[in-house]
């Protein structure tokens, strides 16, 4: 089935370029089924680039996916247009009161600062709470990720002391899951981060999914809430790196030449895309078991998890 997405979405021609199934509502309606219901929570600068790489991976699915745009509410983004904003994204205040099959919150450049002096904290702490009574399954991005470490279970981030920034081979820890259904043994994934979460201070909570010998902890998984921690850029496009990196180049910062990106190590080649095949698996996937469990009717979702929420409050 095809990704529901609004109607003028900057997304929708970038996807129906690369073959991408795009429903409209009247095709929608036609369909007697309940499509599912997935919301993505934007803390990226450029959104516009995020929709397209997050939408990308969901409309992959053979299930008809309702994509809703969600973003900060008590943050002024300063790199998308406020009438974009206003055209496609919801704030987290207007569709608390929603729930949904599955929910993804993405990374943000503000990994070096400590949560609590995020400006939005107060804010996210509050979505982090609500996705595990109103979200039957949310996936966690690098920052995102970081952040829903810390607030649910008190994981530390690290910083590190040069920038963990590449493509970098990484090992299949669980073959078993169904969420690396079809995954190499070893396969490379993107990175592009200043710190990093430890495997000695994880709880028990954690199972490993996805490790680097050279960069760490990639993905995890924690049953309750069905969630799922990625702390790299699986959904990156296959120019982002590049993007990042001629960027810190302009702007006189310090910055390393991507590990094992660009062909011989020089930036004015093509570089080649290695991760792309196991995106589309991991996020198909992810959506898949989404399917598989959750409720029929989105009014249950997350009610068997409401007596541990209030335990955890008294």
């Amino acid at each position: 089935m095809p990704i529901r997405i609004p109607d003028g979405l900057p997304a929708r021609d970038v996807l129906v370029r690369e073959g991408i199934q795009i429903m409209d509502e009247s095709a929608a309606i036609r369909q007697d089924i309940r499509p599912l219901q997935i919301g993505l929570l934007n803390l990226m600068p450029n959104k516009i680039i995020t929709e397209s790489q997050i939408a990308r991976l969901v409309g992959s699915s053979p299930l008809q996916v309702e994509l809703t745009l969600v973003r900060i509410g008590s943050h002024q983004a300063k790199n998308t247009s406020e009438e974009h904003l206003i055209n496609f994204y919801h704030t987290w205040d207007e569709i608390k009161d929603r729930k949904f099959d599955g929910f993804v919150i993405t990374g943000a450049p503000i990994e070096t600062l400590p949560f609590e002096d995020v400006t939005y904290w107060p804010e996210m702490e509050k979505i982090l709470d609500w996705t595990t009574t109103h979200v039957h399954s949310s996936f966690f991005v690098c920052w995102g990720a970081m952040a829903a470490a810390w607030h649910f279970h008190r994981v530390p981030k690290y910083e590190l002391p040069q920038k963990a920034f590449g493509v970098f081979r990484h090992r299949n820890l669980a073959p078993a899951s169904p969420y690396l259904s079809g995954f190499s043994d070893d396969f490379q994934v993107s990175v592009s981060r200043w710190t990093e979460v430890r495997r000695a201070d994880l709880t028990p909570d954690f199972d490993v999914l996805m490790e680097s010998d050279e960069t760490g902890l990639c993905l995890l998984h924690e049953k309750f809430a069905n969630r799922l921690y990625i702390f790299n850029h699986i959904e990156y496009d296959s120019g982002t790196l590049a993007d990042e990196y001629f960027r810190d180049v302009k702007a006189g910062k310090p910055i390393s030449v991507p590990n094992n990106y660009f062909p011989d190590d020089d930036p004015g080649r093509k570089p080649l895309n290695r991760w792309r095949s196991h995106a589309f698996l991991l996020f198909g996937n992810w959506i898949n078991q989404v399917y598989q469990t959750t409720p029929f009717d989105l009014v249950d979702v997350g009610n068997d998890r409401l007596e541990g929420v209030r335990k955890e409050a008294v």
